[in-house]
């Protein structure tokens, strides 16, 4: 087990040399950047291109049943990218925790951070190969962006507690957010002018689909510049183990220092449901789009697009909510609305832009806030010192475990052919999350991880 930590060494809990707010700053405008770049992966690509452009090469390689077979394995076509996610995140599962404790043994997160950063960026980059009916590659580039990015957050995670004060936390996280929600709404208008004047451009519609892949690697590498320059690493106390090579043993003993905290795994347990629906109707939203509803990738830019623009404000909005009303009550408001998004969802008629666009409203509106604030109050239940094991422990949550909501959406349509009877399935994740949350009791919880319990939470 990690004795200690990180960088908390006066009685103040505040790290040494974060003695001015300038100092401080600093540090929190550098961490917002890595929202600004890797948010375009998120949006750009996972959210936008790559379902609908995968499963089109994956339909165009497939046997007259309409089955792929990677590795032998009968695969529907249209299930292909909900399984490759659903086996990012299980890659995503294996290397997190030992990246969260090497992080937290050596104090180094910087140079994890970089070249997790990187490999992610250099696979998104990658994408401009995928054509004709090189669906596996397709497959594999996508698992490893995506295991990337869900590393990369670990840390990227770890470092809140350590640059903002617990007051300052809600506001922080959020701000960060609509940082990447910002830079996802840039580069999707950059993606519409490529897309939809493509012809103009000399480019077939496929070089534009690729085009708008790859350069979200390219953006996603140059804006990683700027946390790297100003976050800082953190000096820790010694204790003769390698950092590497006691991953495993270090993963057994966070998850045993993790049962000392049942109420933090409370709350880990509540966001783990919730949020497992939340990111799987961020992944499959294009795909729904586009095969159910007849949708077509204009529509899809412009409806991510108005996502991104309201996630902005949203995120913000309920950072606001969150200072009158708490977090906790806050989220379990957004909880509500995204169940009432997932009904009206499985209602929307096809070829139906505008009802379509009203629901990527309502979806931006509770994004960007539901997130930031999940990650600002677990911020509250971390025991000094554990950031990056709590952290990688809550990216598992976020990213990592968020495998059985994409596996059940490809089963679904495996087995039934209808998006819609993925998407209404999604609804059981809100509803029981939103259960477990209530029954956590934050303020209990963030006393007994010795941290002060702010007025409001």
């Amino acid at each position: 087990m990690s004795t200690g930590t990180t960088g908390w060494a006066d009685p103040s809990g505040k790290p040494p040399g974060d003695k001015t707010a300038a100092a401080r700053k600093r540090e929190q405008h550098g961490w917002y950047f890595y929202d600004f770049a890797c948010s375009v992966y998120s949006t750009s690509v996972l959210t936008v291109f790559l379902g609908p452009y995968l499963t089109s090469i994956a339909k165009a390689a497939a046997d007259p049943d309409g089955f792929v077979h990677p590795l032998g394995i009968p695969v529907r076509a249209g299930s292909l990218f909900a399984y490759s996610v659903s086996a990012s995140i299980v890659v995503a599962v294996i290397l997190m925790p030992i990246v969260g404790a090497a992080a937290d043994r050596t104090g180094r997160k910087k140079p994890l951070l970089a070249a997790a950063a990187y490999t992610g960026a250099a696979a998104t980059a990658g994408m401009f190969f995928l054509d004709g009916h090189r669906y596996l590659l397709g497959a594999f580039l996508l698992i490893v962006a995506n295991a990337s990015i869900s590393v990369s957050m670990v840390l990227y995670n770890a470092y809140l507690p350590q640059i903002a004060e617990p007051e300052e936390r809600d506001a922080v996280s959020s701000r960060g957010w609509a940082f990447g929600y910002t830079s996802g709404a840039l580069v999707l208008v950059l993606n519409l002018i490529l897309y939809t004047g493509h012809e103009s451009f000399g480019l077939a519609e496929s070089d534009a689909v690729r085009i708008c892949l790859a350069s979200a690697g390219v953006w996603w590498g140059a804006f990683t510049l700027v946390p790297l320059r100003r976050l800082r690493d953190r000096r820790v106390a010694p204790d003769g183990d390698g950092a590497v090579g006691s991953g495993w043993k270090q993963l057994m003993a966070t998850l045993k220092d993790m049962r000392r905290h049942p109420l933090t795994l409370s709350f880990l347990l509540a966001y783990l449901v919730y949020n497992d629906g939340i990111q799987t109707v961020i992944s499959q939203a294009s795909l729904y789009g586009s095969e159910e509803l007849g949708l077509d990738q204009t529509t899809l830019i412009v409806a991510v697009l108005l996502v991104q623009i309201l996630a902005v404000a949203g995120a913000l909005g309920m950072g606001r909510l969150a200072r009158v009303y708490g977090a906790k009550r806050t989220i379990l408001g957004s909880l509500v609305v995204w169940t009432a998004i997932l009904v009206s969802a499985y209602l929307l008629p096809a070829d139906a832009p505008v009802f379509f666009f009203v629901l990527a409203a309502a979806i931006g509106l509770v994004l960007g806030g539901s997130q930031a604030l999940s990650r600002s109050l677990f911020s509250h239940l971390v025991p000094r010192g554990k950031e990056a094991e709590y952290f990688s422990a809550y990216e598992m949550s976020d990213r990592g475990l968020s495998w059985l909501g994409p596996l059940v959406f490809g089963l679904a349509y495996q087995l039934t052919g209808s998006y819609r009877e993925a998407i209404i399935s999604l609804i059981v994740f809100f509803a029981l999350g939103a259960v477990l949350l209530a029954r956590v009791p934050v303020r209990r919880a963030i006393a007994a991880a010795g941290n002060p319990v702010p007025e409001r939470i």
